[in-house]
């Protein structure tokens, strides 16, 4: 007779003999992480260095889309005349030498005529409106078709909100003042002052003070009180005019190499528009805090404020007009882009009669 504790031990021992002979698990295998693809890409821009607004706006922009992309996509920002001359952003996107480009479409005016309806149009939209009209009125599609011959694809970054109308060094009571006037005016703004007499000219930012301290020029516009407190242009002339009858605002625009955008990821793609997206409403929110101290800033160092007189004031709408219809015949875009803008404008001027025009009358 086999005893209890035998038969227990055989067990346990036939019990590890059969585990031994199990299959063991296969070890997992290595998969190869796929590797994760970097861009750098350099942005030109039509500003000083670090300048207030539109320089930090640029800088700020590319800190956005490094952080919101972990650094795959980092961008390099060259101020104006660094890398490209400022007026000549638009050609080194379009030719690749710069992926992307910070400035303002009416430097182009001269190789894309278009360009000037996508800055800011005399007596014009304001700056909700614009935003309203290239988001939602069809006005990007056409800034799109404006620009696809050349490779670029635009976008808006920002905007200076209203400016004033500019500094002066000679008084302005009538229209005969304006005869002879050298100004510093860009876009169509100066094309209306052209028509009424002056002898416009179109200097980048970093030119002005110095050609209105040394009376190359008489006046010049630039954009409101936060930039041309920075620029010390207090300094260099004696009046300051207002309403900005030429810039009722004033688009920023992101300038994209359309090769280099295609060859993004989708999700970095979406990256890059939703920075500049929020790009736009910080630099809005910038210009709206910093105009409001630098003009207390302005008056107490003895700025002269002055209105155009409504003379001028008319002569200018009535000019306006003129070399809008000018520039819509010149081309069968330009003639859409201006129909558009004008249906927009009435049909957005209805709904603001009654709400901030009438809230900013009351208050």
């Amino acid at each position: 007779m086999i005893r209890r504790p035998l038969l227990l031990a055989s067990a346990l021992l036939a019990a590890i003999g059969l585990s031994g002979c199990k299959e063991e698990p296969a070890a997992p295998q290595a998969t190869a992480t796929p590797a994760v693809e970097h861009f750098q890409w350099k942005m030109v821009t039509a500003w000083p260095k670090n300048y207030p607004g539109l320089g930090t706006a640029a800088e700020r922009l590319a800190e956005r889309v490094s952080a919101m992309s972990n650094g795959r996509l980092t961008i390099k920002v060259y101020a104006g005349g660094e890398l490209v001359p400022p007026l000549e952003v638009f050609d080194a996107v379009s030719r690749g030498t710069a992926e992307l480009g910070h400035g303002a479409a009416y430097y182009w005016k001269g190789k894309v005529p278009a360009a000037q309806f996508f800055t800011a149009v005399p007596f014009g939209l304001s700056t909700s409106e614009m935003n309203a009209w290239l988001s939602k009125g069809g006005g990007q599609a056409l800034w799109d078709e404006a620009y696809a011959p050349y490779g670029v694809k635009p976008m808006v970054v920002g905007n200076t909100g209203m400016q004033m109308g500019g500094w002066y060094n000679k008084e302005i009571n009538s229209l005969d003042d304006l005869k002879g006037l050298k100004i510093r005016m860009p876009g169509l703004g100066g094309e209306v002052l052209s028509k009424l007499g002056a002898t416009t000219v179109n200097l980048p930012g970093g030119e002005v003070f110095t050609a209105l301290q040394t009376n190359a020029i008489d006046a010049t516009d630039w954009v409101s009180p936060y930039n041309d407190l920075a620029f010390g242009l207090h300094k260099a002339a004696k009046f300051y005019y207002y309403p900005g009858w030429q810039e009722p605002q004033a688009v920023l625009e992101l300038l994209i190499n359309q090769k280099a955008l295609d060859s993004l990821p989708a999700d970095l793609q979406a990256i890059l528009t939703e920075a500049a997206r929020a790009a736009s409403q910080d630099m809005l929110d910038d210009y709206v805090y910093h105009n409001a101290m630098a003009l207390d800033e302005l008056k107490q160092q003895g700025t002269l404020l002055k209105r155009f007189p409504d003379e001028v004031l008319t002569a200018m709408q009535r000019e306006s007009e003129v070399v809008l219809g000018e520039l819509a015949a010149q081309s069968e875009l330009n003639g859409r882009i201006w129909a558009s803008m004008q249906a927009f404008q009435a049909q957005v001027s209805q709904m603001h009669q009654l709400s901030e025009k009438e809230l900013y009358n009351w208050r």
